[in-house]
């Protein structure tokens, strides 16, 4: 590996990725835990995690990546009481981490063109998944809680047709209006974002109960996630590339 010039021994790599690995699994862990909102209908909670799951994967590769999301993220898990989400968030979360570092690094250098249009698909995607689940299960009289503060407040459908269309129309610009470079990488952490959002489903829906023997509406965790995956994003990007332009070459397992 290249340090601005320098050849750095395979010891000292080894140890700049262990160094790497655990100051990313502790600061994934503190963003979980910095800021969460518990839903009742999932008996999840939604967290700005995913910005440092995210980076890591983004600025150290695949396996840091990996590492760093799955076991920062089951920590957070297990301190704010939700153990019986985190065997499958080391799972979820370490793919999660695993993907966006992968396709980060093996950036395939596609033309405008296509990963434009990639990038557009799957903005739409996400839109009309938050317009769809979000008007159906989150309209009406609902309670907020944040830590043992509760709020009742009343959220009408059109919110998340307002809400949608925002994160679709931001995915799709983002994509129009970047270089091919930072387009791939939002498509990257997308890709690996909608993994996460499928894994949480899927084990709400077919496993949670089973191992647990706690109810939760799989569906109603979607736009949850999803909303988790975009400020993730919006966080991740910018920030990994402005360290990338200081720090140069990237650092990766």
């Amino acid at each position: 590996m290249l340090v601005r010039g320098i050849t750095l021994p395979k010891r000292t790599l080894l140890i700049l990725n262990m160094v790497f690995a655990s100051v990313s699994t502790a600061l994934v862990c503190i963003a979980t835990m910095f800021f969460s909102v518990y839903v009742p209908a999932t008996k999840g909670f939604f967290n700005i995690g995913e910005s440092m799951v995210f980076l890591s994967a983004i600025l150290f590769g695949p396996f840091v990546g990996a590492f760093a999301g799955g076991v920062g993220s089951m920590l957070a898990d297990l301190l704010l009481g939700y153990y019986y989400f985190a065997p499958a968030t080391l799972v979820i979360k370490a793919l999660e981490g695993f993907i966006v570092g992968f396709l980060t690094k093996r950036n395939p250098k596609l033309n405008r063109l296509i990963w434009r249009l990639l990038t557009s698909l799957l903005g739409l995607l996400a839109g009309i998944l938050l317009i769809a689940i979000g008007s159906t299960y989150y309209s009406g009289d609902m309670e907020l809680t944040l830590g043992q503060m509760f709020f009742a407040l009343y959220v009408p459908a059109l919110f998340w047709f307002a809400l949608g269309s925002i994160v679709t129309i931001s995915i799709i610009l983002a994509g129009l209006i970047t270089e091919p470079e930072v387009g791939w990488t939002i498509l990257s952490v997308i890709t690996g974002g909608f993994t996460m959002v499928l894994g949480y489903f899927i084990y709400e829906m077919y496993f949670l109960g089973w191992f647990f023997g706690i109810q939760a509406l799989a569906v109603a965790e979607v736009p949850v996630n999803i909303g988790q995956m975009t400020i993730g994003s919006v966080i991740a990007v910018p920030a990994s590339k402005a360290i990338q332009k200081i720090f140069r070459p990237k650092y990766e397992m």
